[in-house]
């Protein structure tokens, strides 16, 4: 969310960022909602002035025993006069607050101009892709012939989309959790969270779902929003709240269920585990003195990517262009897992630094030793990982000629010492 402030001194900078997001020119009409709210409030003050000059005129008359009826419908008008532009006011201002919230963020200067995937810039490539002497399977016939990847039961249940994983599957589920939280909170110090998976409108506003995206989202007959990312209870624990600057940055990673519904992806990965209306992910959350959030996001992006390093995932890191960023973010960092069946990298993990778009919408600040006032904490958000695609990406990786599947060293004390995953158990 802008200050509109901001945009009246600079609408030129403001335009030019809306344009490398692919947006026509706002400053205008929002500058024009503004004018029309602040002008509307300056008359409503100064009939406020004038009524309370005719109140005291009243008085003395009735003092004299004179007759004040003339002055009376005056004020009588004044008064209704005053409701009308307040109400022109209000009405003003719920339009440049509504406009507002669907706007994208401003990206930082060195984010690639760009229209979509297509145009991201690849930063590095870590690992290398196994060289198999029989043609990989992809997850799904894997899962399958091991027995623990069930797709037509799931469907039974609940529809598509959704995947019933049993066995050792499962456990290799609940192992990569673990493991992501240990690896999260002991080797980067992360505080671990379980926060509640259904939220408020205000919760869902704040991290900028609402109101543009909520026809991506489940909601409950009475009014809660089941969570897409736990990035947002997460980032709204600061909602409201000012912060001492030695009390930043603060650190939270949470495994939770995610739910999307996915509507603006009809058709796409209808295969698989890739895209799915419930998948389980690790995520990290950051809130910073603004001075420090770039440095965060670096040290948020190194932290998703050792998680794929101890599991020996190839891997590479592209900076998304302007087109393909999250509405929220400012700059983010895509990684992309190597997924053999597919022949192509694809995204298992997102950090993104939002400034202060985010602590704007829900109040957040904080407090500068020696300053006089508040400002805006900046808020960072990344996957830590995507847990079922974590998953994908092992099973892939690690197939043998046989179907069986290697467990990675790093996550053998999470499954019981197990080294291979087979049908037979």
């Amino acid at each position: 969310m802008f200050d509109i402030r901001w945009i009246r001194d600079n609408p030129d900078a403001f335009d030019k960022g809306m344009a490398r997001r692919n947006l026509p020119p706002q400053a205008e009409s929002l500058i024009a909602l503004d004018a029309t709210r602040r002008n509307a409030q300056t008359r409503a003050q100064e009939l406020q002035t004038e009524r309370n000059a005719l109140s005291k005129e009243i008085g003395k008359i009735k003092a004299q025993g004179g007759d004040a009826d003339e002055i009376m419908a005056k004020v009588s008008a004044s008064k209704d006069a005053q409701a009308a532009v307040e109400a022109e006011a209000q009405t003003a201002l719920e339009a440049l607050n509504d406009a507002l919230s669907r706007l994208p963020n401003l990206p930082f200067d060195d984010v690639p101009d760009g229209a979509s995937e297509d145009d991201n810039v690849e930063m590095r490539r870590v690992g290398t892709p196994a060289s198999f002497d029989f043609t990989p399977k992809d997850h799904v016939d894997l899962g399958e012939a091991l027995g623990m990847m069930d797709f037509e039961t799931a469907a039974k249940i609940a529809g598509s989309r959704f995947v019933l994983l049993s066995g050792g599957l499962a456990r290799m589920e609940r192992a990569l959790g673990a493991f992501m939280l240990d690896h999260n909170t002991e080797q980067f110090g992360y505080t671990e969270v379980n926060p509640p998976a259904l939220v408020n409108d205000k919760t869902m506003f704040g991290t900028g779902q609402l109101p543009k995206f909520g026809d991506d989202l489940f909601k409950t007959t009475d009014g809660y929003w089941l969570i897409p990312t736990a990035e947002v209870p997460l980032t709204n624990i600061v909602a409201d709240h000012i912060i001492d600057e030695d009390y930043l940055p603060r650190r939270y990673t949470a495994m939770t269920w995610c739910f999307r519904s996915e509507a603006g992806a009809a058709g796409k990965d209808t295969r698989g585990m890739i895209r799915q209306h419930q998948f389980s992910k690790v995520e990290m959350v950051s809130v910073t003195h603004p001075d420090h959030s770039l440095d965060e996001l670096e040290r948020m992006t190194s932290c998703a990517e050792d998680i794929l390093q101890q599991l020996g995932l190839p891997f590479r890191t592209v900076a998304l262009c302007t087109g393909d960023m999250g509405a929220g973010a400012r700059k983010t960092y895509d990684i992309e897992v190597w997924l053999p069946a597919q022949d192509r990298y694809r995204e298992i993990s997102s950090c993104s630094v939002c400034g202060d778009f985010q602590a704007r919408r829900m109040n957040a600040r904080m407090r500068v030793k020696g300053e006089k006032g508040t400002q805006f904490v900046h808020t960072l958000n990344g996957s830590g990982l995507a847990v079922g695609r974590t998953l994908i990406a092992i099973m892939e990786n690690y197939q043998q000629a046989d179907g069986s599947v290697v467990i990675p060293e790093a996550l053998r004390p999470y499954m019981g010492g197990l080294e291979v995953l087979r049908a037979d158990g």
